[in-house]
């Protein structure tokens, strides 16, 4: 079982080690299920299979112990006193290869449920949500909010609440779904979204806006006019850039694109049924719907919810709209 287990590490590690360097694409809730089914099967054959093993031999050895105890003080020799309690323990210590599968069984299953089907936490890695969400901000995402889904292949078992406007969801990028992307749903099914000179219009009406101060942006080193926009109930603060044309650059071929108008102005849609409309509160530095669609509801991970962490700056501690 040595040989076995240094194997099952070493593929483990190989395949974290080729993620990171970027060798291959990975996918860490496979992995997750995967250590849970390997450290899963350590547990059970340690429980019915090792450990009474080891409890059986530890028995003999502690009873081998006392008859030859027994058998030199009845013939009268010395021998060397032995410590039964510490034979005991040494002959019942799980070695190091059940340590590493079946000892870390408790934690990988808490971790496997824990992140599949209540509460996963997410690294924000760009700005493009920003005054809301900054970079670097580690947030917690809950993924029971929009239903229960099975981990790796997220076929849906348990419906909850939809996706309402407003609403911060994370969900996988409908070009390439092993990535993770964070938007504002700006657009349900059946609405006909408007992004037309820096308006966002909503079934025909202006979402109503108002003007605020001024955010100056760090990274770029300037100020950027920023809005309070009502979206959803939801007073939602976004950037917009007056150097940037309103019209929309580059946009892809994606499915349902002739449900969209371009023009020089920007871009409606009209949002067919089970997708969403999504869109950066940085709105003129968001890859967004405006150029690669709509998400599917399948695709959506759960609703954005707190941040818990900014080494940075702990000041953004706390919930966000």
């Amino acid at each position: 079982m040595k040989a076995l287990t240094s194997v099952v590490l070493a593929a483990f590690v190989g395949y974290g080690v080729a993620w990171y360097i970027g060798i291959i694409e990975g996918n860490f809730a496979l992995l997750l299920l995967l250590a849970v089914v390997v450290t899963g099967a350590y547990w059970v054959a340690e429980r019915w299979v090792f450990l009474p093993r080891r409890r059986t031999a530890a028995e003999r050895a502690v009873a081998e112990a006392l008859r030859r105890r027994e058998e030199c003080a009845r013939q009268q020799l010395a021998i060397e006193p032995v410590d039964l309690d510490a034979l005991r323990r040494r002959l019942l210590a799980q070695p190091w290869w059940l340590d590493w599968t079946a000892g870390l069984f408790p934690v990988i299953l808490a971790v496997f449920l824990l992140r599949s089907f209540l509460f996963e936490p997410f690294k924000i890695p760009s700005g493009s949500m920003i005054p809301t969400l900054r970079v670097g901000d580690l947030i917690l995402v809950n993924k029971f909010h929009y239903g229960v889904r099975l981990p790796v292949v997220h076929t849906k078992v348990w419906d909850n609440h939809q996706p309402q406007r407003g609403d911060v969801i994370v969900f996988r990028y409908p070009p390439q779904p092993s990535l993770d992307y964070i938007k504002r749903v700006v657009g349900v099914p059946g609405d006909e979204v408007a992004y037309l000179n820096k308006q966002l219009i909503i079934n025909g009406q202006p979402v109503p806006r108002e003007s605020a101060a001024d955010f100056y942006d760090a990274d770029a080193m300037r100020y950027r006019k920023q809005f309070i926009e009502i979206i959803g109930g939801k007073r939602v603060h976004t950037l917009v850039d007056d150097e940037r044309p309103p019209f929309i650059a580059m946009a892809a071929d994606f499915p349902g694109r002739e449900l969209c108008h371009y023009t020089v102005e920007g871009v409606t849609c009209r949002v067919p049924a089970g997708h969403y409309f999504v869109m950066g509160d940085n709105r003129d530095n968001s890859l967004d719907s405006r150029y690669w669609g709509f998400v599917p509801e399948r695709n959506i991970v759960g609703k954005a919810v707190f941040v818990w962490m900014n080494f940075g700056d702990l000041g953004r501690i706390g919930a966000f709209e």
